[in-house]
């Protein structure tokens, strides 16, 4: 497959710049820098020695012998991003939008952060390029990510707690955008997913497609042929995205796993494409959960990287051509694939993969025992464990 997307920033009918007329200089600005920057190999060759002496690059691919056995059914191969410097994937994207932003002349960036690995990604990165750096978080991420927003101002970050609305990234979003209208001229905002209005869906795609273009040569030299199924948790999409991509030409089954919360039917979820409609959120048109008269609806998740109601437009597309799948997993099914990793394969996994994850042992054991599955594991669950230890009545 290939031209999904245009230079108008369309994936289909998905994605666009709708943004208001005090964004329009700012984004133009943008496209420009990403342009010239995306062709320069000086720009490249600095990005790839901070990924490979500085971030831990590349990440391994590792085989899941235990949870391989608990399966019954295909191999388990796991994408290890929790071993990428700050625990997740988010810092491929982070440490090439801040080189970005230096080579642009801004001095001070902004991030939104809902789980805190985007936000401490950003941190790190500005840390390194001696940038200054304000987060914004909902104030119930801040609560159940408080090791995360400790990391942050160990960093030298500002974390700016958002108050309004559900209170999760969603608002934080909106707040990081409220501060970019006001100080366009100094700022860059770093977007931490691939979402919102071009070309920052494009932009966060190829700076994660290293996730895939790594995964896809080391399954080649492990297992001796390409994987039969891809599987990576949806928030806004970012780390998918950056597995999918790479592999999108092959004959590759590809599932992004959603929030499924407490049940689409419950209204305590965010699974877009379960129980959502086409509509514009944050700059871009893609499917979210929103009522008859297009207002955003409140969101469900145990896990706060997930909690957005809002899917990146690219995902949109590929659901729409047929080319990805999509599904959800419950927050009981993610604490339960969560417990089960920790225990079997001695890694303890993001809640965000987690949901990956979950979706794989309840839906693959029936594939057959030479196929093979390579699931991203988006990041590690250092996070997640006051959080879970509390579900489990256990204070830390």
């Amino acid at each position: 497959m290939t031209g999904p997307f245009d230079p108008q920033g369309r994936y289909g009918r998905y994605g666009g710049a709708f943004v208001p007329e005090t964004l329009v200089e700012p984004l133009y600005e943008l496209c420009s820098a990403w342009d010239s920057v995306r062709k320069d190999p000086q720009f490249h060759a600095e990005l790839k020695e901070l990924l490979s002496h500085w971030a831990g690059r590349p990440t391994p691919l590792s085989y899941a012998p235990r949870l391989t056995e608990h399966l019954g059914g295909p191999q388990l191969w796991l994408k290890r991003e929790d071993l990428n410097h700050t625990g997740a994937h988010k810092l491929n994207n982070a440490l090439g939008q801040a080189l970005l932003a230096r080579r642009m002349g801004k001095t001070h960036i902004i991030a939104e952060t809902g789980a805190g690995q985007h936000g401490v990604a950003t941190a790190t990165a500005c840390a390194r390029l001696g940038l200054d750096c304000t987060v914004f978080m909902g104030t119930i991420d801040a609560e159940r990510q408080a090791l995360n927003v400790y990391r942050m101002q160990l960093l030298g970050a500002r974390v700016r707690r958002v108050d309004s609305g559900s209170r999760t990234l969603k608002d934080a979003i909106n707040e990081a955008l409220r501060h970019w209208v006001a100080d366009s001229a100094s700022t860059y905002y770093l977007l931490g997913s691939a979402l919102g209005p071009h070309p920052y869906p494009s932009i966060v795609r190829e700076l994660q497609s290293i996730i895939g273009l790594e995964a896809r040569a080391q399954v080649l030299e492990r297992c001796g042929q390409l994987p039969d199924l891809l599987v990576a948790c949806v928030g806004g999409g970012s780390n998918a995205i950056g597995l999918f991509h790479p592999f999108r030409d092959d004959p590759c089954r590809m599932i992004g796993v959603e929030a499924g919360g407490e049940g689409p039917g419950s209204g305590r979820h965010a699974a877009r494409f379960a129980g959502g409609s086409v509509g514009v959120l944050h700059g871009t048109r893609t499917w979210l959960l929103q009522d008859e008269w297009g207002q955003i609806l409140e969101t469900h998740s145990v896990s706060a990287g997930l909690d957005y109601p809002a899917v990146g437009p690219e995902h949109a597309f590929l659901r729409e051509q047929g080319r990805v799948e999509f599904s959800y997993a419950t927050d009981q099914q993610a604490l339960k694939a969560f417990r089960l990793c920790s225990e079997l394969e001695g890694i303890i996994p993001a809640l965000e993969s987690s949901h990956a994850l979950a979706w794989v042992l309840h839906e693959c054991a029936a594939m057959k025992r030479d196929e093979v599955v390579l699931l991203n594991l988006s990041g590690r669950g250092d996070k997640d464990v006051a959080q879970v230890a509390a579900l489990d009545g256990k204070r830390l």
